[in-house]
């Protein structure tokens, strides 16, 4: 699969991006290499492949799933007496959409 110059103006439209024709002919050879790198990935034989989560063999150490704080309700108290504005145990912020 490749792009063409069209699909990448159209793209960068949808996403609201200016772009010059010099920009979209650099991006779309950048994009157009990378397509061909997933192409070439797609094509590996990955048949009998377990998934693994690391490079390396290794286990993450992880803590006990367990409530660390001794008293949570005077920890919320401690945290909102510091916010600007509370009520009811909620953090009130400006509203940001019209």
């Amino acid at each position: 699969m490749s792009l063409t110059l069209e699909q990448v103006h159209r793209v960068a439209h949808l996403a609201r991006i200016e772009i010059s024709d010099a920009e979209a002919r650099s991006t779309l050879g950048h994009l157009n290499e990378i397509f061909t790198l997933i192409e070439e990935m797609q094509a590996v034989d990955t048949q009998g492949v377990e998934p693994m989560a690391h490079a390396q063999d290794m286990a993450q150490r992880l803590r006990p799933d367990r409530i660390s704080e001794t008293n949570p309700v005077e920890q919320r108290a401690a945290f909102q007496a510091i916010a600007p504005e509370t009520e009811a145990g909620l953090y009130l912020v400006p509203k940001v959409i019209e």
